[in-house]
């Protein structure tokens, strides 16, 4: 999976909360200084050919929406990093956690009780 720059991650996240939107409308939901049309334009197009937003036509314009669902792209993120990082263990990564104190041994036997009901 190809990943995200920071201003990718920023408008999938405008996407994900708003859904579908004109790049007109994307501006409003930008912080000050708010990026210039065509810079937004230009990067959302650039996550259409990524394979991360589509678009609907209304004659000369588009309608951009989410193809991928932040659940999805999450997931996504997590196995890149486990296989990048990890070497493909996900008990590595685990072990990682547990390590470095971001996670409990209680959420590690609440995390096993909930696979086990599943």
């Amino acid at each position: 999976m190809k990943s995200l720059t920071n201003r990718e991650e920023e408008i999938m996240k405008i996407f994900w909360e708003r859904g579908p939107l004109f790049v007109r409308e994307m501006i409003q939901y930008f912080d000050e200084p708010k990026p210039h049309f065509n810079t937004v334009s230009t990067i959302v197009r650039g996550l259409e050919e990524k394979g991360f937003v589509s678009h609907k036509s209304y004659g000369p314009t588009y309608q951009y929406f989410a193809a991928i669902s932040e659940e999805e792209y999450g997931r996504r993120s997590i196995k890149s990093v486990v296989g990048r990082y990890f070497k493909n263990s996900y008990l590595s990564a685990v072990s990682s956690l547990v390590e470095d104190d971001k996670i409990s041994l209680d959420e590690l036997r609440e995390l096993i009780e909930k696979v086990k009901k599943q």
